[in-house]
């Protein structure tokens, strides 16, 4: 039996080999993920948004970073010289010997596979006189040549090296371990051994345990297992929280904290600094002793987020403190809306304790507005804009215009947009309109459906309520041009007056209303035209006609009384008709025939739609699945946000009424263009009529909520079946039998009345 010999490479070529491979299993994957991505291609997206975006502060900033940096350089480096490593280990590889090669005799010979015995001979011959020692040649070539020239001659040789590849039979396998000889020398046993117990003893536990120690104390948004907690804490202390006590409680988390984070820092300026911004400021609560409040991380993080929502300017050591704490601030408020929902979840499935209102859940939306805005609640949405000061909100809230909002000033004619806007020049106008063109204009739909269910549109108690929501956003450039659109047919503007002197810029719809608005009011004045014409007014009704109200009430009423009476009437005649009509029994049985063909065909087409609506929604659910959408969206336009901000937005059902939660707000982080959404929650334990908002917020803008009215009409469920013939599954066969001879028995009872 052959033997197994081990050996270590004492050339060092089998190590070459392993060391290329490590090399280029570390080097390749690198390059994939490590390697910076085109710069040319940041800058020229930069410089796209340069005329939207050019005095955002996340810009300036990004300019900087991008001239001064040379982290991509030294990556750049690093890669390139791993590459060069792995290419000259390649290319040392290729230049070693071939030590294990399949012995083959005919190569030895320099003959062709399958030569004849006189051949051979012949080769052999010419070889021997060529490299045999006593003729000057190589003594161990001469030994393969005629090593070689036994193993085709010679029957026993040429046997053994058919079975085993070798001449002489099975030989000892050869093991060579890619480790230089050194490694494992005597001399170096110490210090071999010292290194294998720092690394795999000392480094890798550290490196192992620092790793698990950090992701146990952070959650799966990168937020602090304590500062969860503290949320919880607060928002269960204070379920009715408002925007002052909101602002202490998020600058109280432990991501400020020195001792928590160590981004957060505590210089020795603060204590000098930060009073004076207190001073500055007023009435922040400093005396609060309740802690966290009263530390001086928390204490210095609400000065700087209470200052920067003033837009207050302040030194350049505390102005980077201020950005981290402004740049923190959105994914902790967005914390504390998880916190508030899984409490108001608690409260809804345990009970016990009182649920975050409604206001407390909102506040916390609107505070990330304000952050990322850096304004305050009671500031018009109109400084988001840029070369708007509070000096010149005086023009846009004049009696002339009244224009408080973003869309007041969409609404504008450029006439008179322009007129108001004339202490702006001609390149700050073009640079407000160009700002203003840019941020989002959502178009929301509703349909409100029972999924799962023979009848999708009958809501009954307890059943899960569907809400599809789509959200198709354009720019408000598109406004813009509607608007000219819009301008340039007065013909579609509106519908006049009755008087007709209404001013046409007072009855033009605007551009964000609902259209069911206009809608009604032409319904309306249409009413009250034909009340005005069919109407007749009685002799004594000149007192009540001094109450419009009433006067228009009677009238509308007794037109309705009339048409009811003639639409009584009209049914009456009908029947009399259809009556006199359906005398002979043949005819109507073929008319009730006709009417049930057509009734199942128009049930079998219902059925047909709604199932098709159910697969397809179950495809674009599975899809939403295994599909992963960029939360790359659209950039915010923020004068004042440290960091590249991109649009996203808060999208819930709400009992305005009762300041309670319905469904629990969905983050839509992937509207580019158009987004579905599904809100469910369940209907009501009582029936009768409710009515409920789906309400949408903006995560980075103010003013651009939209608040939609959702009318709930919750049924009585039905009853469920106590014995259904599906259900009477025979025990035995003889069961089965007997219950089969009793159908064929009334089967046949059934057929002999029909004969009779």
């Amino acid at each position: 039996m052959a033997g197994q010999q081990f050996q270590y490479d004492d050339s060092g070529n089998t190590f070459f080999y392993f060391l290329t491979s490590f090399v280029g299993l570390i080097v390749i994957p690198a390059t994939y993920y490590l390697w910076p991505r085109d710069q040319n291609a940041e800058q020229l997206r930069l410089k796209s948004l340069r005329r939207v975006h050019g005095r955002c502060l996340w810009y300036r900033l990004r300019l900087m970073k991008s001239q001064q940096s040379i982290v991509p350089t030294l990556k750049k480096a690093a890669l390139l010289f791993g590459w060069a490593v792995f290419l000259l280990l390649a290319y040392k590889v290729s230049k070693l010997d071939r030590e294990y090669q399949e012995y083959n005799p005919y190569e030895v010979l320099n003959l062709d596979p399958g030569a004849s015995l006189s051949e051979i001979k012949k080769q052999y011959r010419v070889l021997s006189l060529k490299f045999h020692p006593d003729k000057g040649g190589d003594q161990a070539t001469f030994m393969m040549i005629a090593k070689a020239y036994a193993a085709l001659t010679n029957n026993q040789s040429r046997e053994n090296w058919e079975l085993y590849g070798n001449p002489d039979g099975p030989g000892a396998t050869s093991f060579g371990i890619a480790l230089p000889a050194w490694i494992v020398d005597q001399k170096n046993s110490m210090l071999v051994l010292l290194v294998y117990g720092l690394a795999f003893m000392v480094i890798l536990p550290v490196v192992v345990g620092t790793w698990w120690y950090r992701s146990i104390r952070y959650s799966g948004d990168q937020i602090l297992i304590n500062t969860t907690q503290l949320f919880m804490h607060f928002m269960y202390k204070t379920p009715n929280m408002n925007m002052k006590r909101l602002a202490m409680v998020l600058t109280a988390a432990f991501e400020f904290d020195p001792r928590s984070n160590k981004e957060a820092t505590i210089r020795p300026t603060d204590n000098i600094e930060v009073p004076q911004l207190i001073r500055e400021l007023g009435n922040i609560n400093v005396k609060k002793k309740e802690p966290p409040f009263c530390y001086p991380y928390s204490l210095k993080a609400r000065v700087l987020v209470l200052a920067h929502l003033s837009r207050m300017e302040v030194s350049e050591d505390l102005e980077e403190d201020q950005r981290f704490a402004v740049r923190k601030s959105p994914a902790l408020l967005q914390e504390m809306v998880n916190v508030g929902c899984q409490l108001t979840m608690m409260a809804n499935s345990r009970g016990g304790f009182h649920a975050p209102r409604l206001v407390s859940i909102e506040n916390c939306m609107k505070l990330t507005q304000m952050i990322v805005q850096g304004l305050q609640e009671s500031k018009s949405p109109l400084l988001q804009l840029p070369h708007f000061e509070e000096e010149h909100l005086r023009y846009c809230i004049s009696k002339k215009y009244k224009v408080r909002s973003l869309q007041d000033l969409v609404s504008l004619k450029d006439s008179e947009r322009r007129s108001m806007l004339r202490f702006l020049g001609e390149e700050k106008y073009d640079e407000v309109l160009a700002v203003l063109g840019s941020f989002p204009h959502i178009n929301m739909e509703t349909k409100l459906q029972v999924l799962d269910d023979e009848d999708s549109n009958n809501i009954t108690a307890g059943s899960i309520v569907t809400v599809t929501v789509t959200l198709t956003r354009k720019r408000m450039a598109e406004v813009f041009e509607k608007q000219q659109d819009d301008t340039a047919c007065p013909g579609e503007e509106g519908v006049a007056t009755e008087e007709g002197q209404g001013d046409s810029s007072k009855t033009k719809t605007k551009v964000w209303q609902n259209k069911s608005k206009g809608a009604k009011k032409t319904a309306k004045s249409k009413k009250k035209k034909l009340t005005k014409k069919k109407a007749t007014p009685a002799p004594n009704s000149k007192a009540k006609q001094a109450n419009g109200n009433v006067a228009g009430n009677d009238v509308v009423a007794a037109v309705k009384e009339e048409e009811d009476e003639g639409s009584d009437k009209g049914s009456d005649s009908d029947e009399g008709e259809a009556k006199a009509n359906k005398d002979s029994p043949s005819e109507r049985d073929e008319e009730s025939d006709k009417q049930s063909d057509t009734e199942v065909d128009e049930v079998a087409g219902d059925d047909e739609e709604e199932w098709e609506a159910l697969q397809q929604s179950i495809q674009r659910r599975e899809r939403a699945l295994l599909e992963t959408k960029s939360k790359v969206t659209h950039p915010v336009y923020s004068l004042y946000f440290p960091e590249e901000k991109h649009e996203w937005w808060w999208l819930y059902i709400a009992d305005r009424r009762d300041q309670a939660l319905v469904s629990m707000p969905y983050h839509v982080c992937t509207l580019k263009d158009t987004e579905e959404v599904e809100l469910k929650f369940p209907a009501p334990s009582k029936t009768g009529n409710y009515q409920y908002s789906v309400i949408l917020r903006s995560d980075s803008y103010l003013g651009l909520d939209q608040i939609k009215p959702l009318k709930l009409e919750v049924h009585e469920a039905k009853a469920m079946l106590d014995n259904h013939p599906q259900w009477d599954i025979p025990e035995t066969e003889e069961d089965e039998e007997e219950q089969e001879d009793s159908d064929g028995i009334e089967e046949s009872e059934e057929d002999d009345e029909d004969n009779d």
